[in-house]
């Protein structure tokens, strides 16, 4: 994606079911869980690269030893940070005492983060906050080995403030409000009065605290906690958590907006946010690893018992649609199949552009994700060219020269690496003009290969703001002098703010709301801008579950192509020599390139839950406003 956009967190869950000596006999350490932990978050380290956390759980430890262990980092390589700290502490450990290198039952007691039970995540600062307090997994203390709680997610609650006020009203201080906290307070309230109750029920019973310990652990109802935690949350999620006795859970939010999967057998019980993770750090087949289902949660008890519990009842499925076109690894059996579709059925689209002129053209892609899209765009391409090679040589009915055929057959699709990121640059120079300059050399070309004739076809993934287009890439582009440049976005328009994970909270600054102004503004219907607004307005104190998304009316008038080409205005500064097209994917072809991830809120507005509409209608209120806060 050209456009730089935070986005969606990792999470990672391993529980070692066997004693770590058989992993010490089988494997060769008895760090096994903490290598493969190693393994997925680096395999995630798309996912996020402003902080990552670590942390593990030791089982079945005597009072008074060291069970919970944790480690976060916000450093410039967070997870090598972490494991270098890791491996610091391990290695002095076997340093100091020799003696315990091959003594499993030792290095359990004496050395942090070797557990059964560990937890990972990494992440991007969405709310532009980066703090070492920002960074998952967060803790949750008690000397109640049942009270303790760690959690860590890959979500964003539309209504935290609700979830905040709630807890206030059960008699709490939460020390932040931001949706981390919010949410781990609520699940531990429940697990609090589930544990004291366990404790009454025992007590009376005649069992001593110490007798009515373990017991607890056994009775501990993890799917009762998250029901009565989950009641009131509005959002996308996948949320992690890990219980100081030994019990784990991940609940997947019941629109299935963020992804996990799973995978189980008799040594591990492993999630994580994408599948090729687990793939990978496990060497296991596709259909080895299942998809959590919405609303559900994968509950693995202290014992080794793994469920599947229903913990909210599921909505439409609105698997976010970003995740296939952008965010996950395109090493993922079925993504990749899908950028390539997505890149396939854009292409009648690029014909129309260029006259159906494929000699006279050539084709690239913006590094690096949009790579495979470029894959399915070319194949296509080869298709097309084939067929008019066909076409031409049955036309012919047998008299054409050999001269003719070998031109005919010589014809080829253009594809060439055009638009080369360099390391990131320093605007170190506040003068705009000269920060102007130094951002428009973030991208560098490739010289020789466009001729004056040639039109210049660009894939990307998705164009959101477009600045880095319009600052950088169709400069440099333009200094090759082709007659058009062609820019392609393998996603539709971003027309609406996200509210479950993806960091664009504002909406002024995507590029297609603006367009969508200047589009009012050329015809003079630019009143609706106001009377949009009036009804945003008076929707503020309205129930969630009432409030209607009243800015799709902006966009209403206009044809996706005019907007497209009012966009392609926009980006084309002054001084430009080619013609500029852009061209969006449209919503039906997206969802016939990813038929199980319909969620498509960012481009149609048709937001998954109750919270969504609440959010765009706050975000369209601050940009009339003026107000540069977030929506949610």
């Amino acid at each position: 994606m050209s456009d730089q956009i935070k986005h969606e967190c990792g999470i990672a869950l391993i529980r070692l079911l066997k004693p770590l000596e058989y992993y010490k006999e089988k494997y060769g350490t008895a760090f096994y869980g903490i290598n493969k932990m190693y393994l997925m978050m680096e395999k995630q380290h798309n996912r996020g690269q402003d902080g990552a956390g670590f942390a593990s759980i030791k089982l079945d430890v005597d009072p008074g030893q060291r069970y919970i262990s944790r480690v976060r980092s916000n450093a410039a390589q967070p997870i090598q940070d972490i494991f270098a700290q890791i491996n610091d502490r391990i290695n002095t450990e076997l340093t100091e005492n020799p003696e315990i290198k091959d003594d499993v039952a030792a290095q359990k007691e004496r050395i942090p983060y070797v557990g059964e039970l560990l937890m990972g995540h990494v992440r991007y600062g969405t709310f532009g906050k980066n703090s070492i307090e920002s960074v998952h997994p967060f803790l949750r203390q008690n000397n109640w080995m049942h009270r303790n709680l760690i959690m860590a997610g890959n979500f964003n609650m539309t209504n935290v403030f609700k979830l905040f006020n709630k807890l206030v009203e059960l008699g709490q201080h939460p020390k932040d409000m931001a949706d981390t906290v919010t949410v781990m307070e609520k699940v531990g309230h429940f697990q609090d009065r589930q544990v004291s109750k366990l404790y009454k029920k025992f007590k009376s019973k005649g069992l001593s605290k110490i007798e009515a310990s373990p017991k607890i652990a056994e009775e501990i109802d993890v799917a009762k906690i998250l029901r009565k935690s989950a009641k009131d949350w509005d959002g996308g999620y996948a949320m992690g958590g890990l219980m100081g006795h030994g019990d784990a859970f991940l609940l997947r939010d019941p629109a299935g907006i963020r992804p996990a999967y799973y995978y189980q057998d008799d040594e591990v019980v492993v999630v994580a946010s994408e599948r090729p993770v687990i793939q990978t750090a496990f060497n296991v087949a596709f259909e080895e690893v299942k998809e959590l289902d919405p609303g559900k949660a994968i509950i693995i008890k202290k014992n080794g018992t793994v469920t599947l519990d229903q913990i909210t009842e599921p909505l439409e499925r609105k698997a976010c649609s970003f995740e296939r076109i952008y965010f996950s690894r395109g090493s993922d059996a079925e993504i990749y199949q899908e950028r390539k579709m997505l890149g396939k059925l854009l292409f009648p689209e690029i014909m129309k552009s260029i006259d159906n002129d494929i000699d006279n053209t050539v084709f690239s892609y913006i590094p690096n994700t949009a790579e495979t899209s470029f894959y399915g765009m070319v194949e296509e391409g080869h298709a097309v060219l084939n067929k008019q090679k066909k076409d031409f040589i049955i036309a012919g009915e047998g008299k054409l020269t050999e001269e003719q055929v070998e031109a005919t057959l010589s014809r080829k699709l253009r594809t060439e690496k055009i638009a080369i990121k360099d390391a990131k640059l320093r605007t170190f120079i506040t003068e705009d003009s000269s920060r102007d300059d130094l951002v428009a050399h973030v991208y560098d070309v490739t010289y020789g290969v466009v001729k004056p004739e040639d039109n210049l076809v660009i894939i990307d993934d998705s164009i959101v703001r477009g600045t880095t287009l319009k600052k950088s890439i169709l400069k440099m582009m333009d200094r090759l002098n082709p007659k058009k440049i062609i820019v392609v976005s393998s996603a539709p328009q971003i027309r609406y703010p996200d509210c479950y994970g993806i960091d664009m909270a504002r909406i002024e600054g995507l590029v297609a709301f603006k367009a969508a102004l200047a589009l009012h503004e050329d015809r003079g219907t630019y009143d609706v801008v106001e009377e949009i607004y009036k009804k945003c307005k008076l929707q503020t104190e309205m129930k969630d579950v009432d409030v209607v998304n009243y800015v799709k009316d902006l966009y209403d008038p206009f044809t996706d192509q005019e907007v497209s080409d009012k966009i392609g205005e926009l980006l084309s500064e002054e001084g430009l020599k080619a013609d500029i097209k852009i061209i969006y994917q449209t919503v039906d072809n997206l969802h016939k390139a990813c038929p199980k991830n319909l969620g498509d809120w960012y481009f149609t507005g048709n937001y998954p839950t109750d919270g969504g509409n609440r959010v765009v209608n706050r975000a369209y209120i601050n940009f009339f406003e003026g107000n540069d806060e977030r929506a949610y």
